[in-house]
């Protein structure tokens, strides 16, 4: 099996070489510096906001990055041409192996000395996935809008928005950016350019734009283009495929395949890259389906363009061409027989299918899709064919029989269809009933528990369901300890998996979670009493918002955090927002007027709630919603001892308005219903205390409780000492339950700038 194996592998790959393109002159000179270690420093001088760092190194990260794939594809290309396979004249030839392996060895050292020269090792730009996937994200632009904006180079900010957008249209604020950028005096509409737009899509939708207004003539030079950009393309995406063997995790600890298990594993991988190259080049960014049989509608479109401009020859030519991927096409075959009626017969029979490129694609493309077909049919290798016009005699019988059953077996669910709809109806009635009696749970208007504290807005004043507004649930002076406690005790972006800026890069965040703060109390870093008034306050805050709303149910902390948000610099004009319209328990889509309960989203959260510090600032209102994530139904003016709350549902979006001057601080908390998602069983009585936290210290009168931190003081010495023996921080469950945050945490940060919780 293994010698036929070769046979192809050697055949497909001089079918290859007709493929390849001039070579490209590389300077010599010293190796190319990792875009990786750019990028790191361009992000390092974004935070000492040195926006000419940014830009230098951002700039230059995505030039190497194209150097680094451009010199591999040089050098893969080159290598094909100057060590080719040559295929044996009979298969019985004995030195086959030896020839074959005497042509990859040659291959190897032609591709190290090419690389090498150039890049220098290949360790020098290992990349990691989290950083390729930051470029394919387009990240680099985000920070590169903010450099250009601030350094007052509106047409690049503005270039380097649009790149970004492009990519990722469900960005709220850079849209917001973009809108504000339209408004701006000197902004010109040929601003609005995408930097990384690929030469062939771009040729191509130009040309369909021009086609659809019915401007034949112009449209066909476009399409042209287009095929040759493409081929182009597809050439050096193959090239790319060529790379080391990618395992699954941790798949290499475990691999030991011998010699030709070993040449097939890596080998089927790569030809399955070089089958996706189609759907890779017929992609848009921030589109989720590819355009479907991209390059035949490229003879199409060509054939009815050459047709309305008279010309019958070119029309039957790419009428032919697309008949070599899809053969019986009734319409096509149709639109030929016309052609060659109105030409004539002498000379239609004469015209043949576009150049020899194009039949090489096809058959190579084919003979890669036997071979990809074959693995799945002995190895059991996954092969999904992204090609509609592959022939059906190049699926193995077995494979086609296979397919047929299952079809078959999808007839036959989708008969259940109905009776399965009639069940999901049932649920989600009891679902529905469920929310009524949660809905008749919850009398909002109860007791507030404590002296001082005022309800100013219930949820009719806010124009919404489920929402509150007190005031003086704190006093000035501890709004002070605790703005003080944030901003020493604080890491930049703590409870953000570091990330200073997660919400918006116009902003700084720092936050302290209880772990933390009861930590840095252990160790003296902070007053005791400040972490304990941390604690209490978060208990006093659970309290009142239990009694408020009525509920029958006990509130169980689900994540509390003491965070501020900061002003870059001084004032700034800014369209975006501090943290944008979101839901607390489930995934927003505006568009659809929707919000999903499921992961990522943290479903277990029931009420939220946030405690201002101070007023001094500037912005920063916080702001509720309708689910179009637009139309504002109430404004809240942060202050200290303000407290704003409401239930975690979709009835109540919200968000943040832009911190432009100065320093925002508060203390966020949400609240679950649900007792086994409780985060944190903080203060435990138990004898474990003295072990896990150390012996818990006297300050004054006031004393880290197991119970209830919201009982009165205690100042008997008696009654001391028993606290100090029954007292302590469970601290291993309060660990696990921050790795617990920790691993949502990663699920959530999927990109710079677009969290969706965590905030204030």
């Amino acid at each position: 099996m293994a010698q036929p194996l070769l046979l192809l592998a050697a055949a497909l790959l001089a079918l290859a070489l007709t493929l390849s393109g001039a070579e490209v002159p590389l300077a010599d000179g010293e190796p190319l510096e990792p875009y990786d270690r750019l990028f790191d420093a361009a992000v390092n001088s974004y935070h000492r906001n040195d926006w000419q760092g940014v830009i230098i190194n951002m700039e230059r990260a995505l030039k190497n990055q194209q150097v680094l794939y451009q010199v591999k594809t040089h050098c893969r290309l080159q290598c094909n041409n100057q060590t080719g396979f040559v295929s044996s004249a009979s298969s019985r030839d004995f030195l086959f192996d030896l020839n074959f392996f005497n042509t990859v060895l040659r291959k190897a050292e032609c591709l190290r000395a090419c690389k090498s020269t150039r890049l220098g090792p290949d360790s020098l730009h290992q990349v990691t996935e989290e950083t390729q996937l930051e470029f394919k994200r387009r990240t680099p632009y985000n920070y590169l809008q903010v450099a250009y904006f601030k350094i007052k180079k509106l047409d690049k900010a503005v270039a380097a928005a649009y790149t970004f957008f492009v990519a990722n249209p469900e960005h709220l604020e850079m849209q917001q950016n973009l809108e504000y950028y339209k408004l701006m005096a000197g902004v010109k509409e040929s601003d609005f350019t995408d930097l990384e737009a690929r030469p062939h899509m771009e040729s191509f939708r130009a040309g369909v734009r021009l086609y659809t207004d019915e401007q034949f003539l112009a449209s066909i030079e476009l399409f042209e283009k287009a095929l040759v950009q493409y081929l182009q393309a597809d050439m050096e995406c193959r090239a790319l495929c060529e790379g080391p063997y990618l395992f699954d995790g941790y798949s290499y600890m475990e691999y030991n395949a011998d010699l030709f298990q070993a040449i097939t594993d890596h080998y089927i991988q790569i030809l399955s890259c070089r089958q996706n190259c189609a759907v890779e080049l017929a992609s848009r960014p921030g589109k989720e389906k590819p355009i479907d049989n991209f390059l035949p509608a490229h003879y199409d479109h060509l054939q009815f363009a050459y047709y309305n401009t008279e010309n019958y020859e070119k029309a039957i030519e790419c009428t032919k061409t697309y008949l070599l991927f899809y053969p019986n096409d009734e319409v096509m075959n149709q639109n030929q027989q016309y052609y060659e009626a109105v030409l004539g017969d002498q000379l239609a029979r004469h015209i043949d299918a576009r150049e020899v490129r194009i039949q090489v694609y096809i058959n190579s493309s084919l003979l890669e899709k036997e071979l990809l077909y074959f693995a799945n049919e002995v190895f059991g290798i996954t092969f999904i064919d992204p090609d509609a016009w592959t022939p059906e005699n190049v699926m193995p019988v077995k494979l086609r029989e296979k397919q047929k059953t299952e079809r078959e077996t999808a007839a036959r669910i989708s008969e259940e269809i109905g009776n399965l709809m009639k069940e999901i109806e049932h649920l989600v009635d009891e679902k529905t009933k469920e929310s009524v009696e949660i809905v008749k749970m919850v009398r909002e208007g109860g007791p507030v528990l404590y002296d001082g504290v005022q309800v100013v807005m219930n949820s009719k004043m806010m124009n919404g369901t489920q929402r509150g507004l007190m005031d003086g649930v704190i006093t000035p002076n501890q709004c002070l300890e605790l703005r003080m406690l944030s901003n020493l005790a604080a890491s930049a972006g703590d409870g953000y998996r570091g990330k200073p800026s997660p919400h918006t890069p116009n902003e700084r965040f720092q936050g302290v979670t209880m772990l933390k703060a009861l930590k840095l109390a252990q160790d003296g870093k902070v007053p005791l009493s400040s972490a304990k008034l941390y604690y209490d306050v978060s208990e006093k805050v659970r309290r009142i918002l239990e009694s408020y709303y009525r509920l029958e149910k006990p509130l169980h902390f689900s994540y509390t955090h003491l965070v501020c948000r900061t002003a870059v610099e001084g004032k700034v004009e800014r369209a975006d927002l501090s943290h944008s319209i979101h839901v607390d328990n489930c995934i927003l889509n505006s568009e659809a007027l929707e919000c999903r309960k499921e992961t990522p989203a943290y479903t277990q959260r029931d009420y939220s709630a946030i405690l201002y510090f101070n007023n001094d600032f500037e912005g920063g209102e916080f702001i509720f919603t309708e689910l179009d994530a637009k139309s504002i139904t109430a404004r809240v003016k942060p202050d200290c001892g303000r407290l704003v709350s409401f239930s975690s549902g979709s009835e109540n979006p919200h968000g943040v308005e832009a911190v432009t001057k100065g320093q925002r601080c508060g203390l966020a908390i949400w609240f679950t219903l649900d007792p086994r998602q409780t985060e944190r069983r903080v203060l435990k009585a138990g004898r474990e205390g003295e072990r896990n936290l150390g012996e818990i210290q006297r300050v004054g009168s006031l004393w880290i409780e197991a119970s209830d931190s919201s009982k009165e003081e205690v100042t008997s010495e008696q009654q001391n000492k028993q606290r100090v023996q029954e007292g302590g921080v469970e601290l291993e469950q309060v660990a696990q339950r921050e790795r617990n945050i920790e691993v949502r945490s990663r699920r959530k940060y999927l990109s710079n700038f677009s969290c969706r919780d965590e905030g204030l």
